[in-house]
């Protein structure tokens, strides 16, 4: 896998991060790791399964020592069945079980539609609340290798429109524990879409157990004059961008919102920044059109529209398929650059 150091940000030095800086600090896959463990050894209902769940690989990382200490029946590889694995968890989570199916990339989700759609996101609205459907999905989607069209793309935003399903997108490993503790005991079907470029990021990480409560974003700096909102690794990029633009004597008064979940999504939050700053750049790892970013926009023209001072500014992929030579990555990802010469370019002119 391709790593750029430069836009992963330490968050053990982000004095705005809930997390005690005494903290231990490990990376990403081992905050995702420990809450494995946690919540399989907390309840025997809990399961994890997935295509590389119990390879040496252990999916990034994420399932590492699973197997080992809970054995093959609660942690186990899959065959290339995804609608009917899909299927098999939805029916386990109807019965009472916590099922944690892991997919190493967006795509191969996407073959699961029919149950996760049809079925995971509406059972408790058809039976009028008889029936729960705890289940939580986890992909890592984003940039790798030259992946291509498939592997490297994002879909949460095709997702924001169904009801019924929960969707989480960490952009520290301290969020990432939490979030994974909240999704596990939520008795909603919940998707939690990882960046790649984050699993090797480190931060703060208590031992044990906590939570952070699904739908509730968090302001990575305060200021007055512009807002950022992003979520997952486009968070990341931006608060390097503003990192570079001050190491080059430009001082940023910006709220930086992270979203960490964006289906509920905290409207709140985002609302009440742009009230105050008048000013308003959306970052995302997604398509920009009819995703996250549009959802977003669309709130605040809404919401906050006679308080905004300039249109609404959006880093997002363009509309078109993702490629695979490194130098076409390089112009349609977003970067810590690119943010950094929006902020520069727009939102500092005024």
């Amino acid at each position: 896998m391709l790593w750029d150091e430069n836009l992963v940000v330490d968050y053990a030095d982000q004095h705005t991060h809930p997390c005690d800086q005494g903290s231990r600090v490990i990376d990403y896959t081992a905050a995702l790791n420990e809450a494995l463990h946690i919540k399989l050894a907390q309840d025997p209902d809990t399961f994890v399964l997935g295509q590389g769940a119990t390879d040496p690989g252990h999916i990034f990382g994420v399932t590492r020592d699973l197997k080992e200490k809970f054995g093959g029946e609660r942690v186990f590889d899959t065959p290339v069945s995804e609608e009917g694995l899909m299927g098999v968890c939805v029916g386990a989570a109807m019965q009472g079980k916590r099922p944690i199916y892991l997919h190493n990339r967006p795509d191969f989700l996407l073959l699961a539609f029919n149950q996760l759609i049809n079925h995971a996101a509406k059972i408790h609205f058809m039976d009028a609340g008889q029936t729960r459907v705890p289940l939580v999905i986890w992909s890592a989607i984003g940039r790798g290798w030259g992946s291509g069209p498939q592997h490297s793309q994002s879909i949460h935003g095709l997702l924001m429109g169904v009801p019924g399903l929960k969707m989480i997108m960490p952009s520290t490993p301290y969020d990432a524990k939490g979030l994974m503790m909240s999704a596990i005991e939520d008795n909603n079907p919940v998707l939690i879409f990882e960046h790649r470029w984050l699993m090797r990021c480190q931060g703060p990480v208590p031992e044990g157990y906590y939570k952070i409560p699904i739908g509730q974003g968090i302001k990575r700096r305060e200021g007055n004059d512009f807002t950022i909102v992003g979520c997952s690794q486009a968070l990341s990029m931006a608060l390097t961008a503003i990192h570079q633009l001050e190491s080059d004597g430009l001082f940023i008064s910006a709220d930086v919102i992270d979203l960490r979940t964006i289906q509920p999504l905290d409207e709140d939050i985002i609302v009440s920044s742009v009230k105050k700053t008048g000013r308003l750049l959306i970052v995302d790892n997604g398509w920009k059109q009819g995703g996250l970013s549009a959802e977003i926009a669309a709130l605040v023209a809404e919401k906050a529209f006679y308080s905004l001072k300039m249109p609404i500014q959006r880093i997002g992929f363009p509309h078109t398929h993702v490629p695979a030579g490194d130098v076409l990555e390089k112009i349609f990802f977003p970067s810590a650059d690119t943010i950094a010469q929006q902020i520069r370019d727009r939102l500092l002119i005024f």
